[in-house]
């Protein structure tokens, strides 16, 4: 369903190319949760923002479907749902409305966008939100909302980045949730996080990046017998410490 093939991307600053994403690749299935790990600065977003179009690789390629990214970014869209962190909602929009939006963003039907909007409120209970002004919401009535949004067009693929940053253990639950409708729904889902005790819970399977390589990829057990470590935090930490043990010897 997602597939990233040798995608790579450097940025000029100044005089110097720098390298963000380093040849990495990956696929992830439909009904799979894939953990796109590592520190900040690791490459997660800038990884992301290519599969999903914004930016152009320099090198390599990231297909969603039978569409690819760098040639068909509109279609990619269209197949992808995101949610962030930083997604907020219009103050000034009640939330059927805002739902109602994004139904004609994606050019769906608007008697299909009315089914949608009373099945995704059902699913988050924000039944009693649709008609105030989004303005009004709590953080946690706001996130159920942007999460809602996300799946307005019933996509096959969704992407999350830090989806659970700045949120209580509440909020975090809401999202754990969440994935699990995701994985049940059969969409192909990559999380991207570098909480690696919340991404243990949520993945089927984990990549690790660290400065732009995908330095690891596997299931949980397969990482454990690897590494010989038992955690995703262990395991990156090791890694971590060999990289820069790697570094220092090649200078």
């Amino acid at each position: 369903m997602i597939r990233v093939v040798e995608i790579t991307r450097y940025f000029d600053v100044g005089a110097r190319s720098i390298c963000a994403v380093d040849h990495v690749s990956f696929d992830v299935g439909a009904g799979e949760v894939y953990g796109l790990l590592g520190p900040n600065g690791a490459g997660k977003t800038t990884t992301l923002r290519m599969i999903l179009g914004l930016l152009r690789p320099s090198g390599g390629y990231a297909e969603v479907g039978q569409w690819r990214a760098d040639e068909a970014p509109q279609a990619v869209k269209r197949s992808l749902g995101l949610s962030s962190a930083g997604t907020g909602v219009y103050p000034w929009l009640t939330a059927r409305e805002l739902l109602e939006y994004f139904g004609e963003l994606y050019g769906c039907d608007p008697e299909w966008t009315q089914g949608r909007i009373a099945e995704l409120a059902r699913l988050f209970g924000i039944e009693e939100l649709l008609e105030r002004r989004c303005g009004t919401f709590s953080t946690g009535q706001k996130q159920r909302v942007s999460l809602a949004r996300a799946l307005m067009h019933d996509p096959p693929a969704m992407l999350l980045d830090e989806p659970t940053r700045g949120l209580d253990i509440v909020g975090s639950k809401v999202i754990f949730d969440y994935v699990s409708h995701l994985r049940d729904q059969g969409k192909a889902v990559i999380v991207c996080t570098h909480r690696l005790d919340e991404a243990q819970r949520l993945c089927d399977r984990f990549g690790l990046l660290n400065e732009g390589r995908l330095v690891l990829q596997g299931t949980l057990e397969e990482l454990q017998d690897q590494t010989g470590c038992h955690s995703l935090t262990e395991i990156f930490l090791t890694l971590l410490a060999q990289s820069t043990e790697e570094s220092v010897d090649g200078r």
